[in-house]
């Protein structure tokens, strides 16, 4: 089991690298350097990257971003020194300075972004996804902002930028009200906020692409009597500017008297590749499944779907999405006249709901259901429910509610029938980074 599991991670990343190292190497041929917007136009394969081909180090491309950010503070006009003169001849300087609130910071070493309240964070761009833009700061921690509520980004990092049905653009991002520009070396391309499917860090390491939270609980009890209660769930994502793979992990075990009376373990894989701000694909999903106690020894499912947002707003997003599928499922033991391996064809249906429903508060809300045949249990659907409490800008309280149904559980060899139903309320710490 080990092996087939660290077998799937692998095989996954690759799989991932490859398609997105492939959209890297894309080139365009830009026929004058101060390329326009109407000069690129969409090409009919997938996203394409417009690059930095002025051979200018990140370092020079940094200046041409900050000589650009100086443009507009370096002169003053005769009219407007003439309009600073008071009735006495006296020079009023204040009207010929930028006010405090309009001066903004230069990016050395950090990225700066502000919001709609006029405060200034400094940190590190993680990444923009479904309008939620998470951004990780010495002093709020990992802290996920609307999108909505950014009214300027100036990076100090190279931030690769997917614009809609256009190409992929890595270069230093300003952000300014509604107008987005990515500076490359001399080139600048101007464009809509709402054009902005989603950005990451265009970064020379892997471990810039990815995140994680881990969520840990542990019941002991002593006395009349021992029982030993724990579970983990864990969330690792990698992220680039079109693309997201992620993993979630769900697993329990309980024993009671010393005697092990739960021990079930769940891996699902979701690789996304944005087409649209609101429209994906997705070329591979997977399971891995285990609960002995549910005569399954081993559960592994394969396909590919097609997703979509159907809600994307400041405080609520919901997605869809679903394909076609295999399933093998290996049971602990069966019947003398069954098999103990069985294939099947399925189609799974997914769906994922958050809500942000105060400062404090988010709600999310999972559910993943799939049709196979009746060997393999005909219907059965996966659902999990969380508050997530803010305690500390890294550190939750976390509650999930767990419901799993299986409509045809297999029977043992000795002709016991699992429980169709299997519930769970996992209260843990997790951890983000």
């Amino acid at each position: 089991m080990r092996f087939l599991l660290l077998f799937h991670l692998f095989f996954t990343f690759l799989y991932a690298n490859h398609l997105d190292n492939n959209v890297s190497e894309e080139k365009v041929a830009l026929q004058e350097s101060n390329a326009t917007n109407e000069s690129i136009q969409r090409p009919k394969e997938d996203v394409i990257v417009i690059k930095d081909n002025s051979g200018l180090s990140v370092d020079e491309v940094r200046q041409k971003a900050k000589d650009s950010d100086n443009k507009k503070v370096t002169k003053v006009t005769v009219a407007e020194i003439t309009n600073a003169v008071d009735a006495k001849g006296h020079v009023d300087i204040s009207k010929i300075q930028d006010r405090w609130e309009d001066l903004s910071p230069t990016p050395v070493k950090f990225d700066w972004l502000q919001t709609k309240s006029g405060e200034w964070f400094k940190g590190e761009i993680k990444a923009l996804y479904d309008d939620k833009l998470e951004f990780d700061s010495d002093e709020i921690g990992l802290y996920t902002f609307d999108f909505g509520d950014v009214v300027r980004i100036k990076s100090y990092q190279i931030i690769s930028v997917n614009i809609e049905n256009l190409a992929t653009f890595p270069g230093i991002l300003r952000l300014d009200g509604d107008k987005l520009t990515i500076i490359q070396g001399d080139n600048r391309y101007d464009f809509k906020r709402k054009d902005v499917v989603s950005f990451a860090p265009d970064g020379k390491y892997e471990r810039n692409f990815w995140s994680a939270k881990i969520t840990a609980s542990l019941d002991i009890r002593r006395g009349n009597t021992d029982q030993l209660d724990f579970s983990t769930k864990m969330n690792l994502q990698r992220r680039t500017a079109v693309s997201l793979l992620s993993f979630d992990y769900l697993g329990r075990i309980t024993s009671k008297e010393k005697e092990e009376t739960a021990n079930d373990h769940r891996l699902n894989q979701k690789y996304d590749r944005y087409i649209t701000k609101h429209f994906f694909w997705t070329p591979v999903f997977s399971e891995l499944y285990t609960d002995i106690y549910k005569n399954i020894n081993r559960q592994i499912t394969v396909g590919l779907g097609l997703g979509y947002t159907l809600i994307d707003k400041k405080k609520i997003t919901w997605s869809v999405s679903g394909g076609p599928a295999f399933v093998y499922t290996r049971y602990e033991t069966v019947a003398a006249d069954k098999e103990l391996g069985i294939f099947s064809p399925a189609l799974e249906f997914s769906t994922k709901y958050e809500h942000e429903l105060n400062d404090m508060v988010d709600l999310t809300y999972s559910y993943k259901l799939s049709f196979t045949n009746k060997d393999s249990g005909t219907y059965k659907h996966h659902m999990l429910i969380t508050f997530e409490n803010d305690l500390t800008s890294w550190l939750d309280l976390d509650i999930t509610g767990v419901w799993d149904y299986i409509l045809h559980p297999e029977a043992a060899s000795d002709n016991s029938v699992p429980d169709s139903n299997d519930f769970q309320i996992l209260i843990g710490l997790s951890v983000e980074f």
